[in-house]
């Protein structure tokens, strides 16, 4: 059994991981930038403090001279206070100015940094299989909402809370020597000798903040749990939400409003459970950090009383005193200001931690192939193994080829992993082992259609054209794709604007897909169920468009398809079969010319 870590192991280990989310942006290509800013900000937060110490010792002449009703000094000091404040000001609006500006670029810079590593090798498709093959509790759950929303969080927070343990630092080196020199002696007797205690005020501040301290963790540590499941089942409610409206035809289809709104108030009640909790959690810690910043009011003037009424200071210097007392208390009490802000921070670098950890649990990215020889037109998979996310052997194949005009019919049940075979051929299915021979041109001249194609919002000629941008074909280029696809009437409505995806029916949606590859005129097609919500004619209709275009482009086409009748228009056959022991579940058997 492991010992689970101690206390300094876990602060250790936590910094650790800052240090690993912060380092890479001050490192970056736009460290200088972001150094800049930094010290900028460093030498506005000291200037701050500075001003504040200007403004300590004008409290003590200020109350003076209304004491001693010097009428002279008073209105001088009046003055001096206008320019230390407008000075101060002056800092507070750039200190403000540049903390965001710095979080701004630094979350913009940490965003567009995920979402390349998120979207590079196909790690986000990647990242939802392992996922769901571990259950839904497994993380990284909802990567759009560490994207979108914990990188603000972290950047905020990691700023904020770091620079105003600056400030907090560098007010208690400044005013506690202010504090020192003015709080006087406190004598008393014990066992009938005297005891001196110098930097009284000093003193009782560390005490009073230290136990405040202690007592704000005591009471506010169940928070960072808190914290971090809250945007977690706030993630998903709205996860589920946008599943509704993806799929609002099926669910309106299938009569399931019932359903999903038994499912969605079940996710809002574990929000609304879990941020009761985190309420209560932070009602406690309000109860004694509210108390004691009021008890703090009051103290050093209760500690110094004795010494004023008994004329050793003046109003001004009891003023100066409390002065220096509230912001050295300020200082050794931030802790206990900012434990809500701490744990919420705490809870986000879990989050980012945890997505960060994901990419390297993931397969290391591979090549789909080896690299093939310039003279290569010919797809050879000399040795393909497939398994599923959880390492379950799915199906082998040895000695495939799919040479220019070959059109080949993938067969076998449900569930034999026909669909997987395409993604290895894509190369986007990473458990695999394999050693394939592709033809040279086969990254710029293949596209595989799948069953359920995905078109951006946005205007129709951007969802025909995606990915490339749409300024590649002319409308007539376009338009001709669309007729031949048996959707003349989208012809003149290209410039609209839509969710396309919802918009269109599941065969509208096909055609648009093959309407694409028409488009493109690629010269390798892999047509998984591409056609399935068509009708025979339709069917007939467009594979015989597609049938023309690898012709002409002397390429090959290879589809899954279930319906008897596509057999007819496929020269070759590849099968999959029960394998035998020691070959995985399945193996695919080639067969025809």
């Amino acid at each position: 059994m492991t010992d689970s870590p101690s206390k300094p192991q876990q602060f250790m280990r936590f910094a650790r991981q800052v240090g690993a989310l912060t380092t890479p942006y001050f490192t970056s290509d736009e460290k200088w930038k972001a150094r800049a800013l930094l010290a900028a900000i460093v030498a506005l937060n000291l200037g701050a403090v500075y001003m504040l110490v200007l403004l300590n010792d004008w409290n003590r002449v200020f109350y003076d001279a209304l004491q001693n009703k010097d009428a002279a000094v008073f209105w001088r000091e009046l003055g001096r206070f206008c320019y230390l404040a407008f000075a101060y000001i002056l800092i507070a609006v750039y200190r403000f100015y540049l903390t965001q500006l710095l979080e701004m670029r630094w979350r913009a810079w940490m965003t567009t940094h995920y979402l390349d590593r998120w979207l590079r090798h196909q790690r986000f498709y990647q990242m939802e299989l392992a996922r769901f093959a571990r259950g839904t509790d497994a993380p990284p759950d909802n990567p759009d909402q560490r994207i979108a929303e914990d990188m603000n969080l972290f950047t905020s927070y990691s700023v904020g809370l770091s620079m105003g343990l600056l400030n907090a630092a560098v007010t208690l080196v400044s005013f506690v020597g202010i504090l020192w020199s003015l709080s006087g002696s406190f004598a008393f007797s014990l066992q009938g000798q005297e005891v001196v205690i110098p930097g009284f005020m000093v003193w009782m501040a560390v005490l009073y903040c230290l136990a405040g301290s202690v007592i704000t963790h005591y009471l506010g540590r169940a928070q960072i749990g808190l914290n971090f499941r809250q945007q977690r089942f706030e993630a998903d409610f709205r996860h589920h939400l946008v599943r509704v409206r993806e799929y609002s035809e099926s669910i309106a289809l299938d009569r399931g409003e019932p359903v999903e709104r038994r499912h969605l108030g079940e996710r809002f009640t574990e929000v609304l459970r879990n941020y009761l909790q985190l309420l209560r959690a932070h009602k406690r810690l309000t109860w004694f950090t509210v108390g004691f910043g009021q008890a703090a009011v009051v103290f050093p003037f209760i500690v110094a009383a004795p010494r004023f009424f008994s004329g050793a200071i003046q109003l001004g210097e009891l003023m100066q005193i409390a002065s220096a007392f509230g912001r050295v208390q300020d200082s050794l009490a931030w802790f206990v200001d900012n434990y809500s802000t701490l744990a919420a921070w705490r809870a986000t670098t879990d989050r980012i931690t945890s997505f960060e950890a994901s990419f390297a649990a993931l397969p290391e990215p591979t090549q789909a192939a080896d690299a093939p020889t310039p003279s290569d037109d010919t797809l050879v998979v000399d040795d393909l193994h497939l398994s599923l996310p959880g390492g379950v052997a799915l199906l082998s194949a040895q000695g495939l080829v799919l040479k220019p005009g070959d059109t080949v019919l993938v067969q076998g049940p449900s569930g034999s992993g026909k669909s997987t075979l395409f993604r290895a051929l894509a190369g986007i299915w990473p458990w695999a082992r394999r050693r394939i021979r592709l033809p040279h041109d086969f990254a710029e001249q293949a596209m595989f259609l799948p069953q359920r194609p995905y078109f951006p919002v946005g205007s129709l000629r951007d969802a025909l054209a995606y990915p490339e941008s749409a300024e590649r074909y002319t409308d007539e280029q376009l338009q001709a794709a669309l007729r031949n696809a048996l959707l003349p009437d989208l012809a003149a409505r290209l410039d609209e604007h839509d969710a396309w995806g919802q918009k269109l029916s599941g065969g509208e949606q096909q055609r648009l897909s093959v309407a694409r590859a028409l488009l493109k005129q690629p010269r390798w097609l892999f047509a998984d169920e591409a056609t399935s919500a068509l009708d025979p004619q339709a069917e007939q209709a467009i594979y015989s468009r597609l049938l023309d275009l690898v012709k002409a482009r002397q390429g090959a086409l290879v589809s899954i398809a279930h319906r008897p009748a596509l057999a007819a228009v496929h020269a070759s056959t590849w099968a999959l079969v029960p394998g035998q022991a020691g070959q995985g579940p399945y193996v695919v058997t080639s067969s025809g010319s």
